[in-house]
Order: C-alpha cells, then sequence, then structure tokens
C-alpha cells in the first residue's frame, strides 16, 4: 500500500509538469524502463535519483510518500498522515 501511495503521487506529479514518462525519465537521468517501475510501484529510487527527482518535479520527499530511515542513506515508502497529494 505505500509503495502504492509513492508511485501513485509520482505520476501524478509528472503529469502536472505535462511530462511523458520518456521526457522524466531522461531529466531524472535513467531508462524509461525504471520510471516506468517506478510508477508501477515495482521499484524504489535510489538516494541519487530521489534527489533527481525532487529537482524535476519540484517537490520534497515526504510529498511523493518516501521518508528516510534512520541510516539516513536508505529511502523507504511509507503511507503518510495526508492520503491526498496535493495534485
Amino acid at each position: 500500500m505505500a509503495l502504492d501511495t509513492f508511485s501513485k503521487r509520482l505520476r501524478a506529479y509528472r503529469k502536472l509538469k505535462s511530462m511523458t514518462q520518456q521526457e522524466f525519465a531522461v531529466s531524472v537521468g535513467v531508462s524509461v524502463a525504471i520510471a516506468g517501475g517506478w510508477e508501477r510501484g515495482t521499484r524504489l529510487p535510489t538516494e541519487a535519483e530521489l534527489q533527481r527527482i525532487n529537482a524535476v518535479l519540484c517537490v520534497k520527499t515526504h510529498e511523493l510518500g518516501l521518508v528516510e530511515t534512520k541510516e539516513g542513506s536508505a529511502w523507504t515508502a511509507q503511507s503518510l498522515q495526508r492520503s491526498n497529494p496535493r495534485p
């Protein structure tokens, strides 16, 4: 469910920017297959990828439904208090 939140929010923010999945992937510096995996909820971005996603979409990590783990180097999907993203 939490990964589903991330994937839905990612897609919603990408569409708000009027970007195709291919345009988004190129902007973030990944393949379309990787970007598609994020939107399908089958994979999570690395920390570096997440920073680029944030920059491209002009969002903060928590707005995508992700939080930093205690180790500070990994990101995990987690349901947030708000059930609806801004988009």
